[in-house]
């Protein structure tokens, strides 16, 4: 099956994808990516402040301006913008880009929600509470203005080091599952020495906003002030860190009318998801069938979800396209934005 619901009703979520669907992506950097070995989530450790900035040129263009070569694990494995990119130009759904943090601005058109860039949260709390509940409060009024064009708002991300962040959350929260990698072997030891300092900081009485402030990260604000505004359903395309922010939302809002949407590598790496207070559903892109290498590795642990990759793939599927068109789009996709490049 092309998806499935892993918890809850899904198929509503589906079924609204049919209809007007605005995607945005909410991109930014904590400077917890600057400890060795945390994230591969660029080809080398000066690369990753780039990384979130070139997925959304991507998603333009097709191909990258702030770095000539698009984001890649170390040995070569394309960021899941590929995917993304690729649904995108099937679907001709409308996308936006909202700097939640960054460090290096992308060459696209863009909205700030004048979110500040994260700090590494082993030594130091997040963020400043008072730039939190600026940005927060820009990202409720985007919220309410973007969802007025749409029937379902989906939302991405792209942050390196963000499953370690989403991890202190899930922690502070008392949640015990461990978050997803985008490498086969989840570098657990490292972010659980993380998160532990980070935690030394928290002292349980936090609400959500002082939560992200303490152990979080920049792109938190713009996804969960976003939902919090929507005056439609949103879905969140992305894996465990999606998780986290799920939680934060329906803390501040019980009633916020949300999903989670990723992809089956997520599913099959964490068992986080089922932790999650709100409908999950699992979208299958194929990448095991295919003929590169390059995408093959999704299906051998590596890189797994990122810049909406689930949610964009269960988008396609919705908009009538299958699983196997899907997959030769893809590759299409690759050898042109990837291949291309070598």
């Amino acid at each position: 099956m092309n998806w499935r619901c892993l918890k809850g009703e899904g198929g509503r979520f589906f079924e609204l994808l049919k209809g007007d669907v605005v995607f945005l992506f909410a991109i930014g950097n904590t400077k917890t990516a600057e400890i060795p070995g945390i994230t591969v989530a660029g080809a080398n450790p000066d690369l990753i402040k780039f990384t979130p900035p070139a997925d959304v040129e991507l998603l333009y263009y097709g191909e990258c301006k702030v770095i000539p070569f698009p984001p890649a694990t170390p040995d070569g494995k394309p960021t899941p913008a590929i995917i993304t990119y690729t649904a995108l130009r099937l679907t001709g759904v409308p996308f936006f880009v909202i700097d939640s943090g960054l460090m290096i601005k992308p060459n696209t058109p863009y909205v700030s929600i004048d979110a500040p860039v994260g700090e590494n949260i082993e030594v130091k709390p997040a963020m400043n509470i008072e730039d939190v509940e600026r940005a927060f409060k820009n990202a409720v009024e985007f919220g309410k203005q973007i969802s007025k064009l749409a029937d379902v708002l989906m939302i991405g991300e792209s942050i390196p080091a963000g499953t370690t962040t989403a991890l202190a959350i899930l922690r502070a929260l008392g949640i015990r599952s461990m978050v997803s990698s985008s490498m086969p072997f989840n570098p657990v030891e490292i972010k659980e020495r993380v998160v532990a300092k980070a935690l030394e900081r928290v002292n349980g009485n936090e609400d959500p906003l002082e939560l992200i402030a303490k152990v979080g990260d920049p792109v938190m604000v713009g996804v969960c002030g976003i939902a919090v505004g929507s005056g439609k359903p949103v879905i969140l395309a992305g894996g465990t860190q999606m998780v986290a922010m799920s939680h934060l939302i329906k803390r501040i809002d019980e009633d916020a009318d949300i999903a989670i949407a990723t992809t089956v590598y997520v599913a099959n790496d964490s068992d986080a998801l089922s932790q999650a207070p709100c409908p999950v559903i699992i979208a299958d892109p194929g990448l095991s069938d295919s003929a590169k290498p390059g995408l093959r590795a999704y299906a051998e642990g590596f890189v797994k979800e990122g810049v909406g990759a689930g949610g964009a793939t269960l988008l396609a599927y919705a908009r009538g396209f299958g699983k196997e068109e899907f997959l030769k789009e893809i590759e299409r996709s690759y050898e042109t934005a990837i291949e291309s490049k070598l």
